[in-house]
């Protein structure tokens, strides 16, 4: 009986033994499964509908691409459901966020911690109601002589309703507003009844970002009057003249009853979804140091257009042309594999 025992004590070992060395094979493999399914292979920035968005989507996906060897991709939509694409994880990445346009959603997103705030890209920004400057100024050089002299502030706009009329209601001017799908729109709107526009203009609504820049650069080429939303920084603030007219300086009361003010003073800020810093963590300390103007965007925007360049040629041209500033924003190796690439 002893030597049965003995043996049955043995087995018992060994087959103990089998079954650790299976649990603890399994438990790392889970390990390491879970820490694969933590690391990101691709990051997805939103697109939330304009020019700049895009170009630093590519500037930073250059970056992350060649530099860090990251694949990236991009989810269009518009600002709010580009923001709730970040505080739900479906969007990684949101280069431009216009802070003011959705402060209180932002803030609240911010404040319960579903998005996190990484930098400031720049807040050298406006938008507002513009004309092109020759229609207060005139332009010698062409021959343009002033239109509206005394145009100064958006109040001023009823007294020269008929220099902006539109041409399919003459009976009233055309005011060119925002895209459907901004925020930008619905303040727009609002002031445009709040002001008492809406008596002696019809208010315009381009279908797309694209249609509004053809309309302005249109009336520009042929030196003719036009009044409309526009913003900096575009392609078109960096190659035209354009006025911004005034408006009553900004209230947190006026705002709030009705815009009846200027817009609010914009945080063009960068920020991530929550997972993100344990995800990606060179990604966010990279996008921590990434910071811009509205003058070198402006620049880079009326590059492409001039040169009718792709947004990755101008995100090229731009890290070409700015090397002693992109190059603070990254360890000196990933800045040595993106100069490699971008030759």
């Amino acid at each position: 009986m002893s030597i049965f025992r003995k043996k049955n004590k043995t087995l018992w070992l060994v087959i103990s033994l089998f079954v650790a060395v299976a649990l603890l094979t399994a438990g790392c493999g889970g390990g390491e499964k879970q820490a694969a399914e933590k690391k990101k292979e691709t990051i997805i920035f939103a697109d939330a509908g304009w020019d700049s968005i895009r170009l630093h989507n590519e500037i930073a996906g250059i970056i992350l691409r060649e530099g860090y060897g990251y694949k990236t991709d991009v989810i269009p939509g518009g600002e709010p459901s580009s923001l709730t694409g970040v505080s739900t994880g479906d969007i990684d990445v949101y280069m431009e966020v216009w802070s003011g346009n959705v402060i209180d959603k932002y803030n609240k997103l911010v404040e319960n911690g579903d998005i996190i705030e990484v930098g400031l890209n720049f807040d050298d920004n406006k938008q507002g109601l513009y004309v092109p400057t020759y229609v207060i100024k005139g332009d010698p050089a062409r021959g343009i002589e002033p239109m509206a002299p005394d145009l100064k502030s958006i109040h001023d706009l009823p007294k020269y309703w008929e220099l902006f009329k539109d041409p399919e209601d003459p009976g009233k001017g055309r005011i060119y507003g925002s895209i459907p799908g901004w925020t930008a729109d619905t303040v727009l709107q609002a002031k445009y009844k709040n002001y008492g526009l809406d008596k002696n203009f019809n208010y315009f609504q381009p279908g797309s970002d694209t249609a509004l820049a053809t309309s302005l650069t249109k009336a520009i080429e042929e030196g003719k009057p036009w009044v409309g939303y526009y913003w900096e920084p575009t392609w078109i603030s960096g190659k035209y003249d354009l006025t911004l007219l005034e408006d009553a300086p900004y209230s947190d009361e006026l705002w709030k009853d009705g815009y009846r003010c200027e817009y609010p003073s914009q945080r063009l800020t960068i920020i991530v979804q929550k997972k993100l810093p344990e995800q990606a963590p060179e990604v966010v300390e990279f996008l921590k140091h990434y910071h811009t103007s509205s003058e070198l965007v402006s620049e880079a925007l009326a590059y492409m257009q001039d040169n009718q360049a792709t947004t990755q040629e101008t995100a090229k041209w731009f890290l070409k042309e700015h090397k002693d500033l992109w190059t603070e924003w990254v360890p000196a190796d990933v800045a040595e594999k993106v100069n490699a690439a971008i030759k």
